[in-house]
């Protein structure tokens, strides 16, 4: 049999970049070589390229997605894209791939723009069954009064980057004169900022992947942070956090939740495995947070966790999910 030649895509430009290797190298461990033969391409900036295994690196030729080792050229038929942040979620990969007309195992172009922009995923969800957290919605540039904030939202609020993941820049404000502060660090990872109510109750990680054959909802996972929410710290340091797989949730909640993220997958047209996360009050109402495009895959991420729990391992998720792409 044929393998397939896979392109591993890792690294990015974003402040994720190195959990996107850690997820990257974690996947590029599970997938079955009988089947594929896979090269690991680290995009950073203008600089994307493959590191030999006596450590020589090779760059890619952009101009048709090919690379040369030593001489010996090599082409792709499928690009894994495991890259948090730009360029792999907001679009920009996935428009350049479809150019040089390579399949690959994330949302679409166009769905990756919407989900990665928070403010544009919310406003597609509005009026669809969602309960949303009131918002801000600040560019660079634009003046921000602390105490019309706090006055329309209330106390504590979340400061968000509108384009951004893993936490980073997101701060919980308890007082009108953090807001400054607070906003100047989210515009350090994106050139908007969503400002936005707190919404108090426990974080819900929902996985989901749809391809041609079925659906797979994977067993939701509760997020207990040591910290005061589930920043970058509670993500990605043992011991700041406690993932419980399935949640402890009611068989009614459980049952909003996943249609709920049936229906936030369906309607931003997504595709490939994502993470949607909500925050459920101590009512049991499900409130929207934001859709992960290109979930973490590294040990410490949820959605290998949850995939583990319903008795599937990695390199079988990506099976489904290079077969499903290949298929379409």
């Amino acid at each position: 049999m044929q393998r397939l030649k896979i392109a591993l895509l890792a690294g990015g430009d974003s402040s994720e970049r190195e959990i996107a290797l850690q997820s990257a190298a974690q996947i590029e461990a599970a997938l079955d070589r009988a089947k594929y033969d896979v090269t690991t391409i680290d995009l950073h900036r203008r600089d994307w390229h493959y590191t030999a295994p006596d450590g020589s690196r090779w760059q890619v030729d952009k101009n048709d997605f090919s690379l040369t080792v030593a001489g010996e050229r090599r082409e792709f038929d499928y690009a894994l894209i495991l890259i948090h942040g730009t360029p792999g979620e907001d679009g920009r990969l996935q428009g350049y791939l479809d150019m040089m007309g390579i399949p690959y195992s994330s949302c679409s172009m166009t769905s990756s723009v919407v989900t990665f922009d928070k403010i544009t995923t919310k406003r597609t969800l509005a009026g669809r069954g969602f309960h949303l957290a009131r918002e801000r919605f600040i560019r660079r540039g634009e003046a921000a009064e602390p105490s019309a904030l706090t006055a329309e939202l209330g106390l504590p609020l979340f400061v968000k980057p509108n384009a951004s993941g893993s936490s980073f820049g997101v701060t919980k404000v308890r007082t009108a004169e953090e807001l400054p502060a607070a906003i100047e660090a989210a515009l350090a990872e994106s050139d908007e900022v969503l400002v936005e109510e707190c919404i108090s109750g426990r974080e819900i990680g929902c996985g989901i992947l749809v391809t041609e054959e079925r659906e797979y909802i994977f067993p939701e996972t509760e997020i207990v942070p040591r910290n005061d929410f589930f920043d970058y710290e509670a993500k990605y340091t043992a011991g700041c956090s406690e993932e419980i797989t399935p949640a402890r949730i009611s068989p009614e909640v459980r049952a909003e939740l996943n249609r709920l993220t049936r229906e936030a997958y369906r309607l931003c047209r997504c595709s490939g495995v994502v993470r949607v996360d909500f925050i459920v009050t101590p009512e049991g109402e499900p409130y929207f947070i934001e859709l992960n495009s290109i979930p973490g895959m590294s040990a410490g991420s949820i959605v290998p966790k949850q995939a583990a729990a319903m008795g599937m391992s990695l390199g079988e998720l990506y099976d489904l999910i290079i077969a499903d792409t290949c298929r379409k």
